[in-house]
């Protein structure tokens, strides 16, 4: 039995900070995984920005509310599901992918939760565990499943070299370039055969 496992943000959702970045015009949280590496780094900026200009979990799901999955990524899972089972395996959290899970059909989802106040401001995040993705995919062989897995940015790399076969989606170029053993494509098409004909 084959298992694909799928990063989120990037691959079938746009980047959630990206996008609140552009809403709230600071520049600094359009800084993700793909330019950071140490994802303890990128949250401990991400938590002093919502802090110093008093956003709170409410500012963040009303940019989301607005936000749809990329072109085609709906097919795109709808028809994997056909063949595979499928995991998205994400950094994100709880309570900003909802909104995407309901639109993408409901997918089984591993992600973090955030720690929140009474008054919805952000406090931390908690982690399901260090290196999630990758832990995953060694639990999933554990299991005896064969598993392939995609991602786009740093973080999404363990999680590729642990599977049985691992590519990279839609990464920038300095991503690409560190990690040239995985095979890039920017094309559900061309991912998916990657999958079929591995």
């Amino acid at each position: 039995m084959k298992v694909v496992c799928l990063d989120l943000e990037g691959v079938l959702i746009p980047e959630i900070w990206i996008d609140f970045a552009k809403k709230t015009g600071i520049d600094a949280l359009m800084a993700t995984t793909r330019d950071i590496p140490d994802y303890d780094v990128l949250m401990k900026q991400r938590l002093r920005l919502l802090d110093e200009n008093q956003l709170t979990i409410n500012d963040i799901q009303a940019v989301i509310a607005s936000m749809q999955p990329l072109e085609g990524a709906k097919q795109f899972l709808d028809e994997l599901r056909e063949h595979y089972q499928v995991i998205i395996l994400s950094d994100t959290f709880y309570e900003f992918a909802a909104p995407f899970m309901a639109q993408l059909g409901q997918p089984t989802l591993f992600c973090h939760r955030l720690q929140l106040d009474d008054q919805g401001r952000v406090e931390d995040y908690i982690l399901r565990q260090v290196d999630p993705k990758r832990h995953a995919v060694i639990a999933l062989k554990q299991l005896n499943f064969t598993v392939y897995a995609a991602g786009d940015s740093y973080n999404d790399t363990s999680m590729l070299a642990e599977a049985d076969a691992g590519f990279l989606f839609r990464s920038p170029e300095n991503v690409i370039s560190e990690f040239s053993q995985f095979p890039h494509t920017t094309e559900y098409e061309v991912l998916r055969s990657y999958f079929d004909t591995v």
